[in-house]
């Protein structure tokens, strides 16, 4: 695995986790020291990052499978402590569970694009379809102009593109 620094020096990780946890976040796991489980409260000391922060970015990283805790109980005090380690071994099918997500939705995209014909109001810029239009006669709900037809080739195209991308990262081109 590569060291963390590598890893966020990569433009589209560096993006994956900027969309993840934000700015503070990343701070947070280019700090997180390389060995051993830490507390969020040593954590926060460490990296100088707002306990809430750190805490937040912890549990979101938890949710995605990037990071893991172990439970301590305190005897005396009955208090829990939360000791923590990154997963950044699990940062690959994380990030291909992410792009199958995206697929998905662009894809049902591409093809409510690809099914419906489109009108568009020039005046206040509202969008129909043709279903939409039609009862109305082609003219706008709102403005009462006429509707013109949109012609949305260059919206497919680069969803297609997109897609196309997407289905190459994921290894099924």
């Amino acid at each position: 695995m590569e060291r963390v620094e590598e890893l966020l020096q990569n433009p589209a990780i560096h993006e994956f986790f900027l969309r993840l946890v934000g700015d503070e976040g990343i701070q947070l796991i280019a700090r997180f020291p390389e060995t051993g489980e830490h507390s969020d409260e040593a954590l926060a000391e460490i990296t100088g990052i707002n306990l809430n922060s750190v805490r937040h970015s912890l549990y979101t990283l938890y949710e995605r499978r990037l990071a893991e805790y172990r439970r301590v109980k305190d005897n005396e005090t009955g208090w829990l402590t939360y000791l923590w380690h990154l997963r950044l071994d699990n940062l690959e099918p994380v990030i291909a569970e992410d792009l199958a997500t995206v697929r998905e939705k662009l894809e049902a995209r591409r093809r409510y694009e690809e099914e419906n014909d489109f009108y568009l109001c020039k005046t206040c810029g509202a969008m129909y379809t043709f279903s939409e239009a039609f009862p109305h006669e082609f003219s706008c709900v709102t403005c009462e102009v006429p509707l013109s037809h949109f012609d949305n080739e260059v919206l497919v195209t680069a969803l297609r593109r997109r897609l196309a991308a997407i289905n190459e990262s994921l290894g099924d081109a």
